[in-house]
């Protein structure tokens, strides 16, 4: 039914959109306070300052092998994997742009991600699945997993070869390893 047209008298209407209109956070305090958990969704971990540290392990690796591309960490907290924060650190260049031997080029960072996505879905390493592969994943290697002290840890590095992408992100998981 229009509010308008309920029969109610139109200033009383008018007055009480415009009431709504003046107080929007009373609208959400209200719908807050019905959620039977309204805990933050991130706590606190600590993943900042270790991020940094696995970001710059995984640059330097990368940098040693002479490797341009993207690295990400991400740290979901707990033992199911329903939400995280994540990283990334371009390291030289984030497209590897068309060419006569790569006809579409490459967006390195959609790839180290989709390796991310791949993991977080199997908690294996990226380009071990023991299923067929789901749009959206690739199948490539360059991403490891495993689980920290206090939650799932990931790291992925696309712009080499598989295997100098897996020794990367293996610099980086070493580090949060430590720490997470």
């Amino acid at each position: 039914m229009n509010v308008i047209s309920s029969g109610l008298p139109r200033a009383l209407v008018c007055s009480a959109v415009f009431l709504m209109a003046l107080t929007p956070g009373l609208r959400s305090q209200a719908a807050d306070a019905a959620k039977p958990d309204a805990t933050p969704i991130f706590q606190s971990t600590g993943f900042d300052e270790v991020s940094e540290k696995a970001l710059q392990a995984m640059r330097a690796h990368a940098e040693a092998l002479h490797m341009s591309g993207v690295a990400i960490v991400a740290f979901s907290a707990g033992d199911t994997l329903d939400s995280w924060s994540s990283r990334m650190v371009v390291v030289g260049s984030m497209l590897e742009l068309p060419s006569a031997t790569r006809a579409k080029g490459s967006n390195l960072l959609g790839v180290a991600y989709a390796k991310a996505a791949e993991m977080a879905a199997t908690l294996k390493d990226s380009g071990k699945l023991e299923r067929p592969v789901m749009t959206g994943e690739f199948g490539w290697q360059g991403g490891v997993v495993t689980k920290g002290k206090s939650g799932v840890l990931i790291a992925a590095f696309s712009g080499g070869r598989s295997e100098d992408d897996v020794s990367t992100a293996k610099a980086g998981l070493a580090v949060l390893s430590a720490s997470l």
